[in-house]
């Protein structure tokens, strides 16, 4: 089942859901809670209504070598970056009601209720769906993988900039807009 994921960005209608808030974190090492950016894609009536990227202050303050190599962030990006509360605060009201959609759901959910914990924050509660099952489900074997740059080119969309937190979030709102 072939996507063409140009076209979902352009205006045209599909079957895919229709709202929801698609969400991205990386963090600064291998501690859940130490989230470092966060990028969100907010679909309304099936069309990109907001995008949300930011970089926050990871808690603990501290960036192992491999995440870095992952993502390129450092601590010097990051110093003066806002915490993740005063970050989640300019958020809520934007994705308010909304489902949430991450490729590999169960890293992102956990990020999110690490980084409330943390903080001492109660946790909304929010619902998540994740693209990497619905490629199964919908790809198969007809994949060698089912990474997010994979589904992302299955489905017609260029991931130009791999772990940046938007670039991951605007491939993930074009696949769930395609396969949810």
């Amino acid at each position: 089942m072939p996507c063409v994921g140009k076209r979902i960005l352009s205006g045209e209608k599909n079957k895919g859901m229709q709202d929801f808030a698609a969400i991205d974190f990386e963090t600064a090492n291998s501690n859940c809670a130490s989230v470092c950016s966060v990028g969100i894609v907010v679909v309304r009536s099936g069309e990109i209504a907001d995008r949300i990227y930011s970089l926050i202050r990871p808690r603990p303050n501290y960036y192992s070598a491999f995440t870095t190599r992952i993502h390129g962030l450092a601590y010097h990006d990051t110093v003066d970056a806002p915490l993740f509360p005063e970050v989640w605060e300019t958020v809520t009201p934007r994705i308010d009601g909304l489902t949430l959609v991450a490729h590999n759901s169960p890293f992102d959910e956990r990020c999110l209720r690490a980084a409330f914990e943390i903080y001492a924050m109660p946790y909304p509660g929010y619902e998540f769906l994740c693209t990497c099952r619905a490629s199964r489900r919908t790809f198969g074997k007809s994949l060698p993988n089912h990474r997010l740059h994979t589904v992302a080119a299955q489905c017609g969309f260029d991931l130009q900039n791999h772990h940046n937190a938007l670039a991951d979030a605007e491939a993930c709102a074009a696949i769930a807009l395609k396969i949810l």
